[in-house]
């Protein structure tokens, strides 16, 4: 089978006779602190799932500096980050709005430019591929809201909810529907969007609230990839069981979370309804494990949620994580799954 249709078959729950399609997520601090082995482990397996490269029409005018860099940066939307570790992300230190009425709103620029995208450069992209290729949008409503406002002023206004953030969030939705029906319509084969929902051990804001605010937005965002024929995808660290059903009702097709964080036990109730896109533990097992330590958490999920697919070969390869067991991860889901 080709990877688009190893990933179909896996999300689909027919793959009966290939191996776990695979997809490898890095810092840049991975090729930067362990090039060696990052490098073999990119030379020994091929990832099925990629991105597609994105040419704007029109750059994004506000965006400058590298988040990955130490020093200073600019998003699209403006927000300021500043960052002192090479290789990982920096955070926001200062918020654009710091009016509780979100007066100071015109600070905020939303990045029209992105749908200036090349649609003839992704399609050309897509028909050169037999991978599977995700779009080049992700919508992150959450988040980005956080980093125009900071967490603990955003979680007020939350519970507030003053007419002037309401009103943001509207345009902010709207822009990011947008964005994902043009996306919709190239030749790519999903959409993903994604926010870190989950604390520890639990939400960040209680499930009541967020079905309330953040899963009609969702749904929109998944309805609208379903419409044009494309799979979809979320990304959310943390511990996110709560919300889980409820992304298998909007019909979310496949989902990267922090399973270990979870509690692999508790997700057994989900077999068969919903793909889980990774991962293995990259707080505590891929850092301070042994191999074989990786191979019994890969042999783990592979008992409890593999049911003709319904699990995705992906682990994080971030600070501190050893190569050595990065590569355990795929080798282990190779044996597992025939290593076709």
């Amino acid at each position: 089978m080709t990877s688009k249709e190893l990933m179909l078959s896996t999300l689909e729950f027919r793959n009966t006779d290939g191996r776990a399609p695979r997809q490898l997520w890095h810092l840049p601090w991975a090729q930067m602190y362990e090039k060696e082995g990052f490098d073999k482990i990119c030379r020994d397996f091929h990832w099925d799932m990629q991105g597609v490269e994105t040419v704007y029409k029109q750059e994004p005018v506000l965006q400058k500096g590298d988040p990955y860099k130490p020093g200073d940066s600019y998003d699209a939307w403006g927000c300021h980050f500043t960052n002192i570790h090479p290789g990982v992300h920096g955070e926001v230190k200062h918020p654009l709005v710091t009016d509780d009425d979100w007066d100071d709103i015109s600070r905020v620029h939303i990045p029209e430019e992105w749908l200036s995208f090349d649609v003839e450069q992704v399609n050309a992209a897509c028909a050169g591929s037999t991978d599977f290729i995700v779009g080049g949008c992700c919508p992150r409503p959450f988040e980005q809201l956080q980093f125009i406002r900071g967490s603990e002023n955003l979680y007020m206004d939350l519970i507030e909810q003053p007419k002037g953030f309401l009103e943001f969030v509207e345009k902010m939705h709207d822009f990011y529907c947008r964005l994902m029906k043009k996306w919709a319509q190239t030749d790519v084969d999903a959409l993903n969007f994604m926010d870190d929902w989950g604390a520890q051990r639990s939400l960040l804001i209680s499930p009541k609230l967020w079905r309330e605010f953040f899963k009609p937005m969702y749904r929109d965002y998944i309805d609208i990839a379903h419409a044009a024929g494309k799979k979809i995808g979320m990304h959310s660290d943390g511990y996110t069981l709560d919300i889980i059903p409820d992304l298998i009702d909007m019909g979310l097709d496949y989902f990267n979370t922090q399973i270990f964080c979870i509690g692999i036990d508790k997700l057994a109730q989900f077999k068969g309804k919903i793909t889980f896109h990774g991962e293995i533990c990259r707080q505590n097992l891929l850092p301070n494990g042994s191999v074989q330590d990786i191979r019994n958490a890969v042999k783990e999920v592979y008992d409890t949620l593999w049911d003709n697919g319904g699990c995705i070969a992906q682990c994080e390869f971030g600070p501190g994580s050893r190569p050595e067991n990065v590569y355990a991860v795929f080798q282990t889901w190779d044996e597992l799954t025939g290593g076709r």
